[in-house]
């Protein structure tokens, strides 16, 4: 019986159907992910990663989602090399054991109307895994008028407290802000 088949059964059976989220492919054109870094409090030193890759799942009817990015730490770049590379050295992202920054939600927060308000979950950076909540500044879904494809994605935010996954350089000799705000932005087509 095929899926149309069974779900037209399932409703005049009166059986439940349980909601499907919609699988969807990171399009690492239009992803990243950017950081502002208080820098001694008189500036601010930002940097962003670019063509991340991944996956995203999501059901309004349900009010359900999942997303999965990958983050390569080779993309970084905050328009100064000798930055750059400062910041993939041993003594930040240490980019040469840790190619890569992950994150996996756990739980998405929708608000009554059913908006995506949050993402909540689990960003591993430097081997050290701990708790995040992305909160949603807009999410939406549309038809892509390029291939007629439906796209879904979002922008989010974080602060978050760097020593948790211990990068601790300038934090006592010379002290620089422990907290970074992040923006991630995604879009996925649906697959």
């Amino acid at each position: 019986m095929n899926k149309l088949a069974s779900i037209l059964m399932a409703a005049l059976l009166g059986i439940t159907v349980p909601a499907v989220a919609a699988d969807y492919k990171i399009d690492p054109l239009h992803t990243n992910a950017r950081f502002t870094l208080d820098h001694f409090a008189t500036s601010s030193n930002v940097g962003g990663f670019y063509n991340l890759n991944g996956k995203l799942q999501y059901d309004a009817a349900s009010k359900t989602g999942f997303v999965d990015i990958t983050i390569p730490l080779s993309t970084l770049d905050t328009g100064r090399s000798e930055f750059t590379k400062h910041l993939q050295s041993k003594a930040f992202f240490n980019a040469a054991q840790y190619p890569d920054l992950h994150f996996v939600s756990n739980n998405w927060v929708f608000d009554n109307k059913g908006k995506v308000r949050a993402l909540r979950g689990q960003l591993t950076m430097v081997g050290q895994t701990h708790s995040v909540t992305l909160r949603a500044t807009k999410f939406n879904c549309y038809k892509s008028p390029m291939n007629q494809a439906q796209v879904c994605g979002g922008d989010f935010e974080a602060i978050i407290d760097r020593s948790q996954w211990g990068i601790n350089e300038y934090l006592t000799a010379m002290p620089a802000s422990r907290y970074v705000k992040l923006n991630i932005q995604i879009e996925a087509a649906r697959q």
